[in-house]
């Protein structure tokens, strides 16, 4: 039982070891957007390609209907027939036609073919339908747009929480730093044990909030693979570290032109609203005549010996008359269709630039956060080292060296905080343009 015991600590200690020592694989925010875009990575844009395989299918099957239409077909059957039935009353005198005919053998191999020559509602309905799968199309751009911007935001997030932890970390080590200056000042006489119990609650703060960190870094890790679609347990190493940037904020007038100009989901609307326009137009068009030609060719014989060719050419002019109301309902249904597509492209214009705006001040209000950030940091830590020097000088007391140390603390956070909301509102505005190269710059 012992040896059994033994044995699973060494496999799970080895087993941790080589988990340890795995090699991390490095990865960049624009390899891991990379990666997201690629035929298995994200989930939304694999469902986009299938979305487009399904329009694509749906055109097919629309222009099939213009297509010539061939069916081959073989046949043997044996009949008989009472042919009083059919009402024949010939007398001939010293000849009588038998009521009662059979059995009789037929055979008949033949091919068949139809052609639509004019059908204006099947054409416009072969048009909706490429109409849509331009739109769907588009709407597959769309989502890699906003993949991109989705991973590249959870890229970001776990930069933060990386510095996170190694800012916690630093919060801990001056933490350990004062605790230590608070003993040495006592033993010199000069401090007391209420300042070593301040230094030591701070320490205890700083430490908490270095495993909530550590916490935050592991969950951010696996959004981030999440978002890529790649197992959960690849160990990444992040090559590209959250640091500020100046960002350049456009004019609003440009981003809204560029925008109209680049989003694949206005174009993408715009097509459906023209496949929608089709469909209401291939509806109305079912009330029109259609040309279609036909013919057949085969052999037919009562005998497999005998079988003589055979053929049939045609063609046909159908007029629609009634048909219950079905017509008019397509119609009725194909507008409605139609003016639901017409308020999307309009609400979606507005939500566009929304978006744009929305974006265009969320980044100019990180910037100035970032930049006010950076100069907090810059001044919690002078002020943290003026009251150390008091301190040590014996003009102050541990309170003001806590009071300094927990603002540096937050001063840190802050800025992690405000960078990342500073490249999350980048990431927002280009995903608002609809471009999908500015996301991982």
């Amino acid at each position: 039982m012992i040896w059994r015991l033994t044995a699973l600590i060494v496999g799970l200690s080895i087993a941790t070891y080589a988990q340890e020592s795995q090699p991390k694989m490095a990865l960049s925010l624009s390899k891991s957007i990379e990666i997201a875009l690629a035929p298995d990575g994200n989930t939304r844009v694999q469902l986009a390609t299938e979305a487009v395989r399904l329009a694509q299918a749906r055109k097919a099957e629309a222009l099939s209907v213009l297509l010539p239409n061939f069916d081959a077909a073989w046949s043997a059957r044996s009949f008989t027939q009472n042919l009083a039935t059919f009402g024949l009353q010939i007398h001939v005198p010293g000849f009588s036609i038998p009521t009662f005919v059979g059995p009789v053998s037929v055979y008949d191999l033949r091919a068949s073919g139809t052609q639509a020559v004019f059908n204006l509602s099947a054409i416009r309905k072969l048009q909706a339908a490429g109409a849509q799968t331009a739109a769907t199309r588009l709407d597959t751009e769309q989502a890699r747009v906003e993949a991109a911007a989705q991973v590249g935001k959870a890229y970001v997030n776990a930069t933060r929480a990386e510095n996170g932890v190694a800012t916690a970390t630093a919060n801990v080590e001056l933490a350990e730093r004062l605790l230590a200056l608070a003993k040495s000042q006592k033993e010199a006489g000069t401090g007391t044990g209420l300042d070593i119990t301040r230094a030591e609650v701070q320490m205890a703060s700083e430490k908490q909030q270095l495993i909530a960190a550590k916490e935050s870094r592991e969950t951010s890790r696996l959004n981030l693979l999440r978002a890529m679609n790649v197992p959960l347990d690849l160990a990444v190493e992040l090559t590209d570290p959250l640091t500020y940037s100046p960002a350049d904020i456009p004019e609003a007038a440009k981003a809204l032109e560029a925008a109209r100009a680049n989003r694949p989901d206005l174009k993408a609307e715009s097509a459906r609203e023209r496949s929608a326009k089709l469909s209401y137009n291939s509806a109305a068009s079912e009330r029109l005549p259609s040309v279609g030609a036909f013919g057949d060719y085969g052999t037919l014989g009562v005998e497999p010996t005998t079988l003589r060719p055979t053929r049939t050419v045609g063609v046909s002019v159908k007029i629609p008359l009634f048909d219950g109301g079905r017509r008019d309902a397509l119609r009725a249904e194909a507008a409605s269709q139609l003016r639901t597509e017409t308020i999307r492209s309009r609400d979606l214009g507005k939500q566009a630039e929304l978006e744009v705006r929305t974006a265009i001040e969320a980044l100019r209000s990180a910037e100035e956060q970032a930049r006010v950030s950076l100069e907090s940091v810059t001044l919690s830590t002078r002020e943290l080292e003026q009251a150390e020097r008091r301190f040590r000088s014996g003009v102050a007391n541990s309170v003001e060296v806590v009071d300094a140390q927990t603002r540096l603390a937050r001063a840190r956070e802050n800025k992690d905080t405000a960078i990342y909301r500073q490249r999350a509102a980048r990431i927002d505005l280009a995903a608002a343009l609809g471009d999908r190269s500015l996301i991982a710059q």
